[in-house]
C-alpha cells in the first residue's frame, strides 16, 4: 500500500513537471512566433532592393552605400524570414496567388528552345512563345546568376497575382524549375511605348494617340495608388515599361521594383536615372508622389519625343523659363508630329506635366487629379470635334439650299421663256 502511494506521488509529480515543461515550451513558441510575425509584417512592406537602372536595360548601379535601407537585425531571407524557412515561404506564397505554374519543358518548347527573343529587361531576356493552346504569350526569363532577378520574380508574382486592371500588364503564370525563374504574360503585340517614340521601324504616334496613351497609363497608376489594398508604388514608370496591345491600349508593366506603401517610408533608392523623384533621392522617402514625378517626366517624353538620357528635363526647364509653365510649350513638341496637334491641348498637357515634376511633393497633383484633368482635356477635344462637324454639316445644308434656289430660279426662268415663246407663235 505504501509502495502504491509512493508510485502515485512520483507519477503525479512527473506529470506536473511534464505539464510545466510543455507550458513553458508553448509560451516560448508563442512569443517566438509573435516576434517573427512582427518582423515579417514590417519587412513585408519593404520591396526587394534592386539596383537603379541607368538606361532601363541591364545596366545597373547603386547611387551610394548610404542609400541602403535599414534591415532587420536578424539575418533573414526574402521578406524577413529566416533562411531555413525562406524556400518554404517562397513556394507557399507563389502557389497562394492561384496563378498556374508552367513546366520548364513546356516553355522551352513554346519558345523553340529559347530562340524567339523579342526584348531584354533589366534582369533577363523576353521571348515570344506559342503555347499548345494556340495562345501567344511573352516569357520573361530571369538571369540565373542574379539574386536581384530572383527577388524581382517573387515581387512580380505576388503583386500581379492580386492586381487586376485593364491598364496593367496581365501575368498569366510562372515557372520556378531547374533553377530557372520565368514569368508568363499576355503578349503585347505592339511593343513598348519607347519603341514607338524612338523606333524608326514604327510610324510616329499621332498627338491624339499620345494623349490617349497618357490617360491609360494614368488610370493604371490611379488603380495602384487608390484602388489596390494596400496601395502599391510602382517605382519605375518610364516609356520602356509601358506596353501596347493590338488595339494600342497602354498597360503598365515591370513590377519588379514595386512595393506596397509602407508605414516606414524610408527605403533604399531604386529606380531609373532621369525618372527618379529628386526628393526621393535626397531624403530616401518613398511616397505615391514619387510615381507622380516619374509620370510627369513620361508626359514630357511623350510631348517632346526625347528621353531623360537625351537631356529631356534640362530641355524642359529651359523651355519653362520662356513659357512660365503655362503657355508656349509647343516649342518643345516632337518634330515627328510635324505640327499636327492642337496647340491649346498640348499646352494643357504640358502644364499638367510641369505640375507633376514640382520639386516639393506636396505641390504635385495626385494620380486621381491627373486622370481627371486628362479626361477633361479629351472631353474638350470631343466637344470641339463635334462642334466642328456640326458647323461643317450646317455649311453643307446652306450650300444645298443655295444650289436648290439657283436651280429653281433657272427652271422658272426657262418656263417663262417657254411661255413667252408660245405666245409669240400664236400671235
Amino acid at each position: 500500500m505504501k509502495e502504491e502511494s509512493i508510485g502515485l506521488i512520483i507519477g503525479g509529480s512527473t506529470g506536473v513537471v511534464i505539464g510545466i515543461i510543455l507550458a513553458v515550451f508553448a509560451l516560448f513558441c508563442f512569443r517566438y512566433h509573435q516576434k517573427h510575425l512582427q518582423i515579417g509584417n514590417s519587412s513585408s512592406r519593404r520591396a526587394a532592393t534592386i539596383p537603379i537602372r541607368t538606361n532601363g536595360a541591364d545596366s545597373c548601379t547603386i547611387l551610394s552605400d548610404s542609400t541602403i535601407g535599414a534591415e532587420s537585425p536578424l539575418k533573414s531571407g526574402w521578406n524577413g524570414m529566416p533562411f531555413w524557412l525562406d524556400g518554404f515561404k517562397k513556394s507557399y506564397m507563389v502557389s497562394a496567388t492561384g496563378l498556374p505554374e508552367y513546366s520548364y519543358k513546356d516553355l522551352q518548347k513554346a519558345t523553340y528552345n529559347f530562340t524567339t527573343v523579342i526584348g531584354q529587361g533589366a534582369f533577363g531576356l523576353v521571348y515570344k512563345a506559342h503555347m499548345s493552346t494556340v495562345e501567344t504569350v511573352a516569357v520573361k526569363v530571369l538571369a540565373t546568376n542574379s539574386k536581384q532577378g530572383e527577388k524581382e520574380f517573387y515581387t512580380e508574382v505576388m503583386l500581379l497575382g492580386r492586381l487586376h486592371h485593364r491598364n496593367l500588364v496581365n501575368l498569366i503564370g510562372y515557372c520556378a524549375e531547374k533553377g530557372q525563374h520565368m514569368l508568363v504574360y499576355v503578349y503585347m503585340s505592339k511593343g513598348s511605348l519607347a519603341s514607338h517614340l524612338y523606333g524608326e521601324e514604327n510610324e510616329a504616334l499621332s498627338w491624339n494617340m499620345r494623349v490617349d496613351i497618357a490617360l491609360e497609363v494614368a488610370r493604371g497608376l490611379e488603380y495602384l495608388h487608390d484602388g489596390a489594398v494596400p496601395p502599391v508604388i510602382h517605382r519605375d514608370i518610364k516609356s520602356s515599361n509601358i506596353l501596347l496591345d493590338q488595339s494600342m491600349r497602354a498597360r503598365v508593366a515591370d513590377f519588379g521594383l514595386s512595393r506596397e506603401e509602407m508605414v516606414d517610408k524610408h527605403a533604399a533608392i531604386r529606380g531609373t536615372f532621369g525618372y527618379l523623384d529628386p526628393e526621393y533621392i535626397s531624403s530616401g522617402k518613398l511616397t505615391k508622389k514619387s510615381d507622380v514625378y516619374s509620370f510627369g517626366v513620361l508626359l514630357f517624353e511623350i510631348i517632346a519625343g526625347r528621353n531623360p538620357q537625351q537631356g529631356l528635363m534640362e530641355y524642359v526647364e529651359l523651355a519653362a523659363m520662356n513659357t512660365e509653365g503655362k503657355v508656349g510649350w509647343e516649342e518643345i513638341a516632337d518634330s515627328r508630329l510635324e505640327g499636327n496637334f492642337d496647340v491649346q491641348e498640348l499646352n494643357e498637357v504640358a502644364a499638367l506635366a510641369y505640375k507633376c515634376v514640382e520639386r516639393a511633393p506636396k505641390k504635385r497633383p495626385s494620380m486621381r487629379d491627373i486622370v481627371s484633368v486628362l479626361t477633361r482635356i479629351l472631353k474638350s477635344r470631343d466637344h470641339r470635334n463635334h462642334h466642328n462637324k456640326a458647323l461643317s454639316s450646317t455649311a453643307e445644308v446652306y450650300i444645298d439650299l443655295d444650289q436648290t434656289e439657283t436651280k429653281n430660279s433657272v427652271s422658272n426662268h426657262r418656263r417663262q421663256d417657254s411661255v413667252d415663246s408660245a405666245t409669240d407663235n400664236e400671235v
